[in-house]
């Protein structure tokens, strides 16, 4: 089978496409017929070796696929022959044509939506459900600002937080992210490059933002704390580096700030998150969109394009 291996962390090129035996699953694993592959940015970090946990090289990078079941290993009972799955996680790597996964990595992927579809749950829209229930607290009538929407683990915020009865607010920062985050139902939309954009979002809710979820703290982070309400709280979902705040901004309202990290999950919360995007993709309000489609050998590529600013939606590999 052909797969993407890293050899030395480093700049993209580091990934090399190379031919693997395909592996045989044993017990409690299954091996999935990759059909699509999701790209996502922590994914860079790893492959560039700045991420605080990183794998023994060689590895392959990625953890999100969607496809079919293959072959199960001995005593596998949750799984058939055929089903449609998608995952929140691989034991090997997932820019590979082959996907290897334990049993309680793989969920079921719905008919109504596509393989690359599925390829944007596992990461993206696993990251929106844990920051706004589990590390957030989000409730029903909530002011929630999504500071940097129009990504896809943006998008798949604003669709969970409306299904929730909550008042969304998002920025992107061009007019066509704009538009993307109006049409996925955000109340309030601002570009977060234009001046004043703060004062313009203070003004949309009033009394301050009961959730932020935050997606470059490094540049929004003391912004964010200037905008909670009286105990609301900021989740950081991503950050590109350090940034100095004042901690004073916490104590008057006393508020909150919250890191999240998927690897921290707990068995039960992995569980709990699926069980949850799965109500919300059967009811017709988690629908993940697709930006672009790259064949497998363009893994590089696709590296640098997810770094870029302007991506309204999913990138998606293709074996």
């Amino acid at each position: 089978m052909k797969i993407i291996e890293v050899q030395n962390f480093g700049d993209p090129e580091v990934m090399q496409l190379v031919d693997k035996k395909i592996p045989t699953p044993g017990p409690g694993e299954v091996l999935v017929l990759v059909m699509a592959i999701g790209v996502n940015p922590v994914e860079t970090y790893i492959r560039a070796g700045t991420y605080p946990r990183l794998p023994s090289l060689p590895y392959t990078p990625g953890g999100n696929v969607a496809g079919i079941v293959h072959e199960c290993g001995p005593g596998v009972k949750e799984w058939n022959v055929g089903d449609r799955v998608y995952s929140s996680a691989t034991i090997f790597g997932g820019y590979a044509e082959y996907g290897l996964c334990a049993v309680d990595q793989l969920f079921y992927l719905p008919e109504k939506l596509s393989f690359s579809q599925g390829a944007a749950i596992g990461v993206p829209a696993a990251t929106a459900w844990r920051a706004l229930f589990l590390r957030g607290g989000a409730k029903t009538g909530e002011s929630l600002l999504i500071h940097g929407a129009s990504g896809v683990v943006g998008q798949a915020a604003i669709q969970l937080a409306k299904r929730l009865g909550m008042i969304v607010a998002g920025s992107a920062g061009s007019a066509r992210g704009c538009e993307l985050v109006q049409e996925t139902g955000a109340d309030i939309v601002c570009n977060h490059n234009d001046k004043g954009y703060a004062e313009k979002l203070a003004e949309g809710v009033g009394g301050g933002f009961d959730l932020i979820l935050e997606m470059l703290a490094n540049v929004n982070l003391e912004s964010d704390l200037e905008l909670l309400a009286p105990r609301g709280r900021v989740v950081i979902i991503g950050s590109r580096g350090r940034v100095e705040i004042d901690p004073r901004l916490t104590m008057g309202k006393e508020t909150d700030i919250r890191g999240l990290a998927l690897f921290s999950a707990t068995g039960a919360e992995i569980q709990q998150t699926h069980e949850g995007l799965r109500e919300a993709i059967d009811d017709g309000t988690l629908v993940p969109r697709i930006s672009c489609e790259m064949a497998l050998k363009e893994a590089p590529g696709a590296h640098e394009l997810v770094m870029q600013d302007g991506n309204c939606g999913k990138i998606v590999l293709l074996p």
